[in-house]
């Protein structure tokens, strides 16, 4: 267990907004439309809003039309952990920042070449840092 896990709740409500703590420690999701990475076009790396991990790179990135800002791939194999989440009475694949077990979003297999994927991901559990 790496330090960013051992944090508490508490702790986890003081470093984040109350809208970033519900999606990213209670599993929430946002309002489809209504975060601005969703149109995000410059350059640079999203990460995780916990704990600074470096997530999904912009050139990965893509428009869905699905509201949620979505990538075809993370920044490495190790960046993201995927737990199977049968709420809401569906079958999905949630997936969580592999560093500090934030809950990012959900990845679904209708996404673009060259991996068929859609990581379709929370705004408010991501931090854009563009290229200088």
């Amino acid at each position: 267990m790496n330090d960013t896990q051992k944090i508490s709740n508490s702790e986890w409500r003081d470093k984040l907004t109350p809208e970033q703590y519900h999606v990213t420690r209670e599993h929430g999701t946002e309002r489809a439309f209504s975060h601005d990475y969703n149109v995000e076009k410059r350059d640079g790396i999203y990460h995780c809003v916990c704990c600074d991990a470096p997530l999904f790179t912009s050139d990965t990135k893509y428009d869905s039309g699905s509201g949620w800002p979505s990538f075809f791939q993370p920044v490495s194999e190790h960046a993201i952990k995927e737990i199977d989440d049968r709420s809401h009475f569906m079958r999905r694949t949630e997936i969580r920042c592999a560093k500090c077990d934030a809950h990012v979003g959900h990845v679904f297999p209708d996404g673009p070449a060259p991996t068929g994927l859609r990581y379709c991901t929370n705004g408010l559990a991501l931090d854009f840092k563009p290229e200088e």
